[in-house]
């Protein structure tokens, strides 16, 4: 990694979710974090709720204040629906319930460009029960196809995540629906380490090589091969120097975000153990010690 520039780490703030989004922010600040990764969500800043542009100026200035880089996630389990996890989905058998998640990122999309982030995340869902595939990919091509043109006028790109479980949930399931939909210049790809090891073919240092050009987002955790959970890193199986390398090796500029879900009720102690691991596996990159 010598001579390259050092990753720009954040951490997810669907794992700090007993902090009040300003606490949160500041924690990250004062640990080292370049960035966080913000999950608009009941607790941290509402897409729902009134006076969203308002709302979204204040946290504007704090990110400027505390000098947080920031991208956009949309992965929150009951936002649009207090019933049922992640629903309404992209896949949604209901064509309201897919206009409703569409309406959520064209939100999202203008949160990114009023905070000035470098992308929003999302995924495709899980394919309904009795929904053939052709018309489960169908349906996202159409629900994504006002999203992608917010995308573009607002100039943030669109970074859709390969999900274990998911219509789209490989690498060469994002690749399906970017040629399906004529490579639009908005559309890139989210990549979860985690998951890479979790599900793909290759190790995931390959991943990264084979996935840099649509690169536009990163998550990172460790994981075990096929176990979809997100754990805390050295808990799992992945060898991160070498994933590190790889996206280093990329010339990737925007943020690779820490995501532990489920690790809320242990939040501050993990985003400070985790920016240790990252920066002395980057450290060992180059075979120096971390500051």
């Amino acid at each position: 990694m010598s001579g390259r520039q050092r990753l720009r780490l954040g951490y997810g703030t669907n794992g700090l979710t007993d902090l009040r989004l300003d606490d949160a922010l500041g924690l990250l600040a004062e640990l080292g974090y370049d960035g966080v990764g913000l999950t608009l969500d009941h607790m941290h800043l509402d897409p729902l709720a009134p006076d969203l542009a308002a709302r979204t100026a204040q946290v504007a200035r704090r990110l400027s204040a505390l000098g947080l880089g920031v991208t956009i996630e949309t992965g929150a389990r009951y936002v649009l629906d207090p019933r049922r996890k992640h629903g309404p989905s992209l896949l949604d058998a209901e064509p309201e319930g897919r206009a409703a998640r569409t309406r959520l990122l064209i939100t999202a999309v203008q949160v990114a460009a009023d905070l000035g982030a470098h992308a929003v995340h999302c995924f495709s869902g899980i394919t309904p029960p009795g929904t053939d595939c052709d018309t489960a990919w169908q349906r996202l091509r159409e629900a994504l196809t006002p999203v992608l043109d917010a995308a573009a006028t607002a100039g943030v790109p669109l970074a859709i995540e390969p999900e274990p479980g998911h219509l789209l949930a490989t690498l060469a399931d994002f690749h399906h629906l970017r040629t399906s939909l004529g490579s639009p210049p908005p559309l890139g790809l989210t990549l979860d380490i985690g998951h890479c090891q979790c599900l793909e073919p290759d190790p995931p240092a390959e991943c990264v090589r084979a996935a840099a050009p649509w690169l536009r987002h990163v998550q990172i955790e460790d994981m075990r091969r096929g176990v979809h959970e997100h754990l805390p890193f050295g808990d799992g199986e992945i060898d991160f120097p070498p994933v590190l390398d790889a996206l280093a090796a990329t010339g990737y500029q925007g943020l690779t975000v820490v995501e532990l879900p489920r690790h809320s009720h242990a939040g501050p102690e993990l985003a400070r153990s985790s920016i240790e691991f990252l920066r002395n596996a980057e450290a060992a990159t180059r075979g120096v010690t971390a500051a």
